[in-house]
């Protein structure tokens, strides 16, 4: 059996191209960039189809990643890094979007379904396993349930610029936390239905 570190592996889900930023689908890279701009971490290309930036928080090692082999196929490029830097499952946290969560929603996981989320769908099929941890990050849902594909690839409205931004601060603190803590902690502190907005 192959020796693990202790580094943890914070992967935020999203596509690669420019056409891609700002979208709902997104928010994995924003809030990776966010915990990166707190580490004075800086992205690189990786040893494989993904970026990386490496940091270190509190004394613990940390990989922060964004795969760009597109949503879909996000578990190659998930199973690659944790291959490479020797990451046990425990030390995994995913970060994605969800529709099925009210806008500026934060859950935090263990282990579970994909919830029709595709990027965290093939991560499950790739590794085999479901027991790791993931944030989602609600996005909110459209209003008709049969345009989940263009919403998701959809920029936020200027209206909801707040909730998204108090969110990826949200979603940053609950990495560091992650990375510090750990997942029990975590979910303890920073699961939330909703954003708490100051006025």
């Amino acid at each position: 059996m192959a020796t693990t570190t202790d580094m943890k592996l914070i992967v935020g889900l999203g596509n690669p191209e420019s056409r891609y930023n700002g979208t709902r689908h997104n928010i994995g890279f924003e809030v990776v960039d966010a915990v990166a701009a707190k580490l004075n971490a800086e992205f690189k290309a990786g040893k494989g189809a993904y970026w990386i930036a490496k940091a270190s928080f509190n004394g613990v090692d940390v990989i922060l990643q964004k795969p760009t082999t597109y949503m879909n196929l996000s578990g190659d490029a998930v199973r690659d890094a944790m291959q490479f830097y020797k990451i046990s499952l425990a030390h995994l946290l995913v970060i994605c979007d969800d529709l099925n969560l009210p806008l500026g929603a934060a859950r935090l996981r263990p282990s579970g379904s994909d919830g029709g989320q595709n990027g965290l769908k093939h991560i499950i099929y790739t590794l085999g396993r479901d027991d790791f941890a993931r944030l989602r990050f609600g996005i909110g849902s459209p209003a008709y349930k049969g345009d989940a594909a263009n919403f998701v690839l959809s920029k936020f409205s200027p209206d909801e610029q707040p909730i998204v931004l108090n969110t990826i601060e949200h979603c940053r603190d609950a990495c560091l936390s992650f990375i510090e803590h750990g997942l029990p902690i975590t979910m303890t502190r920073f699961n939330r239905k909703e954003p708490t907005l100051k006025s």
